[in-house]
């Protein structure tokens, strides 16, 4: 039995133990009379939800975020009245981010503990607020929720591959940019899909409430988008047969493509994706703050270092993403 045929049994079983539905078409009976059902995601929309038109956002350079202090204040000495304060009476940061992203956050199996880029990048805010990076509690949540956790005020911050754009810089704040990447496609080895040209009236997967949603549901070519709360859901779907590609951005990609070899990342990029760390529009100088912890892991070699340890496997290990800064 190949490599790929195990890791589909191994997540089907796995949805088998946590609950899942039936698909709407069930495959035919075998010559025993007994029909195999195929395991399928919770919550999987197909074809996705359109969502509503809305009235184009003011015009904004969604990488543009506010300028760090001139002096970052000392861990454990956070200025009174500030959300750092706040944070720092609490005892703990508040950081909601993605659990399945291989590589990006998600659950060592030997440790159980939660690490990726993004889960680290969160332990370097917790470490300039407290002096500890282990000052953290990290909360998984979907694409879908990202914005509401953060306008609820559920979380300090969100770490989860966030896409800086002109419509959610009115819904939350953006620190400078920590991760560029662009939107791409997975499918399985030998299908004869090399770009989005080739998906007219297929099946295309990307998680509910993403930026890669609306490319799919807009492509020249048609295609029929479907929706999951996570990007491993699509892996799965994909794996099954129920659908003909992933659409998401490369970094993920990347890592579904490494836990799955009967798979690949095929053409070229159709957007720019700014991943910025996600803030209350109310906690600006908790924006700043972070902007200040970035830009020092820009200069000290720290963002160099994550990069390398989690993502340097695909290849050449860039600069860092230049801050922009608007005030």
């Amino acid at each position: 039995m190949n490599i790929r045929r195990l890791s589909a049994l191994a997540v089907a079983a796995t949805l088998l133990l946590t609950g899942c539905s039936a698909p709407a078409e069930p495959p035919p009976p075998d010559d025993s009379g007994v029909t195999a059902v195929v395991p399928r995601p919770l919550n999987v929309k197909d074809p996705a939800d359109v969502p509503s038109p809305a009235p184009p956002p003011p015009a904004c350079d969604p990488r543009a975020s506010l300028r760090p202090p001139a002096s970052m204040p000392a861990p454990g000495r956070m200025p009174d009245g500030t959300a750092m304060a706040t944070i720092a009476r609490r005892g703990r940061l508040l950081v909601g981010i993605d659990q399945n992203a291989y590589l990006m956050g998600f659950r060592d199996p030997v440790s159980g503990e939660m690490t990726g880029f993004e889960v680290d990048l969160g332990r370097e805010i917790a470490k300039a607020i407290f002096g500890n990076p282990d000052a953290v509690q990290f909360r998984a949540i979907t694409t879908a929720d990202r914005i509401p956790v953060i306008q609820r005020r559920e979380v300090d911050m969100v770490i989860r591959t966030v896409t800086a754009t002109c419509e959610r810089a009115q819904l939350v704040a953006f620190s400078s940019e920590y991760l560029t990447s662009y939107q791409r496609l997975l499918v399985n080895r030998g299908s004869g899909i090399k770009s989005f040209d080739d998906l007219a009236g297929r099946k295309v997967c990307a998680t509910r409430g993403s930026t890669s949603i609306v490319k799919i549901q807009s492509a020249p070519s048609k295609p029929v988008a479907v929706s999951t709360d996570s990007t491993l859901d699509c892996l799965v779907l994909l794996q099954q047969g129920q659908i003909d590609a992933v659409s998401t951005i490369d970094v993920l990609l990347l890592a579904l493509a490494a836990q799955d070899p009967g798979t690949e990342v095929v053409g070229e990029p159709i957007t720019d994706e700014p991943a910025g760390v996600a803030m209350s529009l109310d906690t600006p100088e908790l924006v700043r703050f972070v902007n200040g912890v970035l830009a020092r892991m820009r200069a000290d070699g720290t963002w160099t270092e994550l990069y390398r340890r989690w993502l340097g496997r695909f290849g050449e290990v860039p600069a860092p993403p230049v801050a922009r800064y608007r005030d």
